[in-house]
Formats: structure tokens, sequence, C-alpha cells
């Protein structure tokens, strides 16, 4: 009873917070905030079914685009998607298409979902390097669907002027709800039934654990909560294009759960603030410095190299990540009993 009431007062005092956020602090840094928000959703549901669930996946930019059309179709009223889509007129299924701003945002994650459950009939047939590359080819697929269906997506003109509905509030508590929901997955029976599976699926399979259906629960779930995050993400940049949704997106997010340790939740949840915090804190090395009376001269992607730099002597030194596969206070009671035995 203790801890439920801690806990409780725990999610109170961060919603608090991220309320006060939302009115005080500017624009600029409420952009920062958004941002790591959003990519905070979006690493803690790809390392369920990546670190959690040991399914090597590399589908999560296919699941965010189709959170993101789905939301913003939903979002853009009729009269405004006649306007824009100028290659073709939009289909009638696309008119017809409107919602809120929530109820927009949850069927961007339930269409995702719908779309990993029929995946994972073929994806899970495979594993390791043939799933990776099932699921790569899935990410490939949906983008080229939106270049190719100007009918549905505008083609390579994507769409503009999504209602901007997703501010900090909204980003911030959804952010936070994806966390608790995690969390409770992990602690579980279910969770215990993913690790299982990770650890060794022959063996889970042997104990009587319908694998199948946890990797595709463990799927359908991680698809939920990156099509919200996908949803978010339309709303919080107003416009969105087929090649915001490369590899390249999945690959952020791979260096953000490995960087965190694949399995922790907290860890994802630490390293998108290091990751997408530093590449605006380190802005200012792109910029004509000033260093001993001396100008330094611009230097465009200085950052990133730094960054990169930075990213490599931390996985030298913690080769599972931040916290390897343990959750913040394993983490933090493991580091006191080890200084406690010293």
């Amino acid at each position: 009873m203790k801890n439920a009431i801690i806990k409780l007062l725990l999610i109170l005092l961060t919603f608090g917070i991220i309320a006060w956020a939302h009115r005080t602090l500017d624009s600029y840094t409420l952009s920062i905030l958004n941002n790591i928000g959003i990519f905070a959703i979006l690493a803690l549901s790809y390392n369920l079914i990546n670190g959690v669930a040991g399914q090597f996946s590399l589908e999560p930019n296919g699941f965010v685009a189709i959170g993101a059309y789905v939301t913003a179709l939903l979002l853009i009223p009729a009269a405004d998607k006649i306007d824009m889509f100028a290659l073709v007129d939009p289909a009638p299924i696309i008119l017809e298409m409107h919602a809120r701003f929530l109820p927009a945002v949850i069927a961007g994650g339930v269409v995702a979902t719908f779309v990993a459950l029929l995946l994972s009939v073929p994806v899970f047939r495979v594993r390791g390097d043939y799933l990776a590359i099932v699921t790569l080819g899935f990410g490939f697929i949906i983008r080229i669907f939106a270049l190719n269906s100007p009918a549905y997506t505008n083609g390579a003109m994507g769409l503009n002027d999504i209602p901007a509905n997703a501010n900090f509030l909204w980003i911030g508590g959804i952010a936070l709800f994806t966390l608790i929901v995690m969390l409770h997955i992990v602690y579980s029976k279910f969770g215990r039934a993913m690790k299982a599976v990770r650890d060794d699926e022959d063996a889970a399979t042997a104990m009587g654990i319908n694998t199948f259906r946890i990797k595709t629960t463990a799927f359908m779930t991680s698809a939920f909560f990156e099509g919200v995050g996908g949803g978010l993400l339309a709303s919080f940049l107003t416009t969105i294009t087929p090649d915001q949704f490369s590899f390249l997106l999945t690959f952020q997010l791979l260096i953000i759960i490995v960087l965190g340790g694949l399995g922790s939740m907290t860890g994802s949840l630490v390293a998108t603030i290091l990751v997408m915090g530093s590449m605006e804190w380190l802005r200012f090395l792109d910029q004509d410095m000033v260093i001993f009376g001396m100008h330094t001269g611009e230097h465009p992607g200085m950052r990133m190299v730094v960054f990169a730099i930075l990213l490599i002597v931390m996985m030298l030194f913690a080769r599972k990540g931040l916290f390897g596969d343990r959750e913040l206070p394993e983490f933090l009671k493991a580091k006191f009993k080890r200084k406690d035995e010293a």
C-alpha cells in the first residue's frame, strides 16, 4: 500500500512538472522538450519488442509513418485536403476522414496495431537476422506506398497545415503514460515471458510458453505506441513527407535503445534525453566561436562529429548500455551494494 502511494505521488509530481513547463517555458525550450517527449514514446515502445522480447526488428519507421499519416488525414479539414492534393484529387474516403485530436492520435495507433497483427504472421516465421531483413523491407514498403499513392498521401509533396494540437501537455502526458505502461508490462507475468523468449526461445517453448502469441502481442503493443508517437510527431511538426520516415528514423531509435540498455525502459528514457538533447545543446559547435581571441569560423556538422565521438566513448565504457537490462532503481541498488561490499 505504501509503495502504491509513493508511485502515485511520483506520477502526480511528474505530471505537475510537465504542466508547469507547458505554462512557463519559452517556445524554443518547449520545442526541444516536445521532440524529446515524442522520441521517448518511440524509444520506449521500440525497446519493448527489440530489448525486452529480444526480436531484432527494424520496423519503427513504418509504424510511425502509418500513425503520422492517419492522424494528419483525420485532423486536416476536407476543404484543406482538396486544396492541398495538387497531383490528383483525394480519394473519397480521405475526404470523409475527420476526428478530433485525441481520437485521431489513438486511431493512428490502432491502424498501426492492425497492420502489425497482419504482419506478424510472415514476420515471426523467421528469427534473428532474417527477422531484421523482413521488418526492414516493411519500412521501405510503407515509404514507397506514401510516395506512390498521391490520392491517399499526396505523394512526395506530403501533407501540410496539419493542426498543431500536440503541445507539451499532451506529449509529456502521453510519454509519462507510455513509461508507466511499459514498466508495468516489464514487471508483469507477460513481461517475464517475453524475457524468457528473448533469452532462449526453444527453452521457453519447452516450458509451455506460446512464443508466437508472446511475440505477436509485444509487436502489436510496440506498434500501437509507435503509431501514437507518429501521430504526435505529425501534429507537432504540422507537415510530413515520406522522406521523414526513412531508415534513418529507425537508426536513431536503435542508437537510443542500445545506449540506454536493451530491455531497460528507464535507460531508454535517459538515453533519449541525452541523444535528442545533445543534438540541440551541441549546436554552438557549428557556429563561429572565439577561443583565445581567435575565430574558429563556422563548421556545419561539427556537432554531429563530436556527438558521434561521445557515443563511441560511452559505448566503449558501457558495452551493455547505461543501465544494461535493469531499470533505474535496480541499477542504483546494484551500485550502492558494490560500494558497501567494497
